[in-house]
């Protein structure tokens, strides 16, 4: 991030310090280069992703844990998702002809030794005067000499590249965390979903174990856009997330599948319990009101939900069990919205 292009007005700095670093403490956020480059950008407000990830995590209640900070850095700050991937493969590369290298150097040297010691068994068949003895003996201590240095040389490189391994595995890690969630909400994205979809249909094929699905459809979302702003749209769908975060349980999986569009998978579960669980959470996300806005005071009344349900059958495919679910959403909408329909 270049900061510089930023700071020739210090007055702004200076505001944007005496909030960044307070929030950072709240969230006990370590004040380190990159954690602040993300915070400053966040209040400066002219990165508007990042400012919705953030708001998005905060308003889940998320821990802004280390994998949490560097994520927001490097897919907000640094260079986007594909040239962050390249570098690793690069880096990952690098390592591996590194380790090759220090295999091939090993071999080369236990190669060596195996060469001394079997000039040194055939001396020793000619009978060697005591001179030849001591100069093959010297000689065998050099070769020895040299594979015990080249093999502490060879520990160290290798504790060395085993800190680059780990550093790479939590890189990679957090970045197929990203690549699998979220930003503005924080749950699975679709990405995640369809990849849930395909272990539910191998349980069905080995265990004939049941799963259905819920598509969940927020009422009128355009008209909280077209009235208030994206922001308050946003803050609708971060609203319902957080809703549906707290009501899936045990191993239920919700997703964001796109726009104002929610997937819920239930595994185990028969089409009737599938359908009180849809219903009981719709009626929990009607009953509640949702005011935003500064000092809360803009209230959007009740937000409801359309859902629809289907279950997985064996012929079915990804998109074969998301259009049945998604055609019974539809006949929910079109009876009123507010309801749940089953396939």
């Amino acid at each position: 991030m270049n900061l510089a292009k930023h700071l020739s007005d210090t007055e702004v700095s200076a505001k944007i310090l005496r909030h960044a670093v307070p929030t950072m403490s709240e969230h006990n956020i370590p004040v380190t280069p990159d954690n602040y480059a993300v915070w400053y950008e966040y209040y400066l407000g002219i990165n508007l992703d990042l400012k919705r990830a953030i708001d998005g995590l905060i308003s889940n209640g998320i821990s802004f844990s280390t994998e949490v900070n560097a994520g927001l850095y490097k897919n907000f700050i640094q260079e986007q998702s594909p040239e962050i991937i390249e570098n690793v493969q690069i880096e990952t590369q690098i390592l591996i002809n590194n380790l090759l290298t220090k295999i091939s150097q090993m071999n080369s040297g236990t190669a060596s030794l195996n060469d001394t010691l079997s000039e040194f068994h055939q001396d020793l068949k000619q009978s060697p005067d005591a001179d030849m003895l001591q100069k093959l003996v010297d000689s065998l201590v050099d070769e020895m000499d040299n594979v015990i240095s080249s093999n502490k040389q060879m520990e160290t490189s290798l504790n060395a590249m085993s800190s680059e391994v780990n550093s790479l595995k939590s890189e990679m890690e957090n970045l197929n965390v990203l690549a699998l969630t979220d930003q503005l909400t924080s749950l699975h994205n679709r990405r995640a979903f369809e990849e849930e979809v395909l272990i539910h249909m191998q349980r069905l094929t080995k265990t004939q174990e049941s799963s259905c699905l819920l598509v969940i459809d927020i009422d009128h979302f355009k008209q909280f856009n077209d009235n208030h702003g994206h922001v308050i749209g946003d803050k609708v769908l971060t609203y319902i997330a957080l809703a549906l975060k707290q009501a899936v349980k045990g191993s239920d999986f919700v997703a964001r599948y796109g726009g104002e569009e929610f997937v819920v998978l239930l595994p185990d579960t028969e089409l009737a319990d599938a359908l009180i669980v849809a219903e009981q959470l719709r009626s929990k996300i009607a009953e509640r009101k949702l005011t935003v806005g500064k000092d809360k005071k803009l209230s959007l009344g009740s937000i409801t939900v359309s859902i629809g349900a289907a279950t997985l059958n064996i012929s079915d495919d990804r998109e074969s069990y998301f259009v049945r679910a998604d055609e019974a959403l539809y006949r929910a909408k079109s009876c009123g919205r507010n309801c749940v329909r089953s396939e």
